[in-house]
């Protein structure tokens, strides 16, 4: 294996038989059963990973796409049916946390308990007893039975014990938003503590900002396979696709963005004889390399920002108002459009956004042939920098969601500023200082 890869997995299947009947399970395990009682599920289906050294590497899918799956078998919690895993480290992992504690056990009995089974000596576990109590902060209850605790105070000492083993490589699966919101920020803290070391880390979560702020790079699996891999921010614009079944068929490559796009969705014309490629960005941002999906029941033909003045630009005051333009043509009747807005920053982390739904400033139905302007209009609080817009037209068809047509990223926009606050947002705060 290559000196500077860390976790190698290639063509990794997993197989689950599926019976229809318990009685089916047994005839087969007697060796009674005559033919194939069951069928196959794939949970992962020829899977290829490469991990490198120091990197964070995030997994992302729907429920059921093999995510945790494929971190078992990196781990070894599971066989594979086929294919083959290649670790270069000591792992710790944040799969389930507490598997493996005995219930009879006190807090410190299976602190030396669940250490000695990732792989530790009793002196390394002796040695970072106190740091694991200490991150852990359960008080007096790490002496008693694990059977008193409550589920909270459980997992804060499952999450220490692996969290504060010095490993060369950590495995984590949703594990990181666990107890209260000082003890998420501790979890958060170390996290970012890992990162800084050089470790290698595999990230699973379906918390977006947590992959986007994270993660180098991004592997996208649904349904057992793997769709995609790339940056954050692609990835995850592509997993909203998978979310809404707008994902089009696409060739994986093992170079570069690992990803070609369907020509059904890049070509994707406009009713209007627009291309979908050629949507009209009247005067105020640049096109940033958008994604451009939906059905196109209703297609978003033009976009724009103005600023306090009503002129055109993608420039705007910090502590202005501004506005975001958008046209839409539709094709068909629906029921009761919803247009949305939404901005993220330079590394795909969505701040803030809105639609004319949760606005409650239109619930109406509209024809075909009509054309609709919404226009997005607030004070710009963001601090200073550039930032993308992301434009949208979606709806309810009964019970069912649906995407009309979305344009990811399809403008930047950049905010003048002289102060800039911490964080994302100013809260335009007055400060006063007096004597007492």
């Amino acid at each position: 294996m290559d000196e500077n890869v860390t976790i190698r997995v290639r063509d990794l299947n997993k197989i689950y038989k599926l019976y229809d009947k318990p009685m089916d399970r047994m005839k087969e395990a007697l060796g009674f059963s005559r033919g194939k009682r069951y069928k196959e599920h794939y949970a992962l289906r020829n899977v290829n990973l490469d991990v490198r050294q120091g990197e964070t590497v995030g997994i992302i899918g729907t429920n059921g796409s093999g995510k945790s799956t494929m971190l078992k078998i990196i781990t070894g919690v599971l066989n594979p049916t086929a294919g083959s895993v290649e670790v270069d480290g000591r792992i710790s992992a944040l799969l389930e946390l507490g598997a493996g504690f005995n219930m009879e056990y006190n807090g410190v009995e299976n602190v030396y308990l669940n250490g000695t089974m990732i792989g530790f000596s009793k002196e390394e576990i002796d040695a970072k007893l106190e740091s694991i109590l200490a991150f852990a902060d359960i008080g007096d209850y790490v002496y008693q039975p694990c059977k008193t605790y409550s589920s909270g105070m459980f997992v804060r000492l499952a999450f220490a014990v692996a969290i504060n083993i010095d490993p060369e490589i950590l495995i984590v699966d949703e594990a990181l938003s666990v107890g209260d919101v000082f003890f998420q920020a501790k979890c958060y803290h170390k996290f970012e503590e890992f990162k800084k070391m050089g470790k290698t880390i595999l990230f699973v979560s379906h918390d977006l900002s947590s992959v986007s702020k994270y993660c180098d790079r991004v592997v996208l699996l649904n349904k057992g396979e793997k769709l995609a891999e790339g940056s954050p921010k692609e990835m995850i614009d592509l997993y909203k696709q998978v979310l809404v079944g707008q994902f089009a068929a696409h060739e994986v490559h093992e170079a570069g963005t690992d990803l070609l796009e369907d020509e059904e969705v890049t070509s994707a014309a406009g009713r209007d004889g627009t291309e979908a490629g050629e949507i009209r960005s009247e005067a105020g941002g640049t096109d940033t390399g958008t994604l451009d999906y939906g059905t196109k029941e209703a297609v978003i033909t033009e976009y724009y920002i103005t600023d306090d003045k009503g002129m055109h630009t993608n420039a705007v005051l910090k502590g202005s108002s501004f506005s975001v333009h958008m046209r839409v043509r539709f094709w068909q009747d629906l029921p009761a459009p919803i247009f949305a807005c939404s901005i993220k920053n330079a590394k795909g982390v969505e701040i803030t956004g809105t639609n004319s739904m949760v606005e409650k400033s239109f619930l109406e139905p509209v024809h075909a042939g009509e054309v609709k302007e919404a226009v997005f209009t607030q004070k710009m609080n963001l601090q200073g920098g550039e930032y993308l817009i992301s434009l949208g037209l979606t709806g309810y068809e009964g019970d069912r969601f649906m995407v009309y047509h979305r344009l990811y990223d399809v403008m930047d926009i950049t905010v003048i500023s002289d102060k800039d606050t911490v964080g994302y947002y100013d809260m335009d705060s007055r400060v006063t200082v007096k004597d007492v």
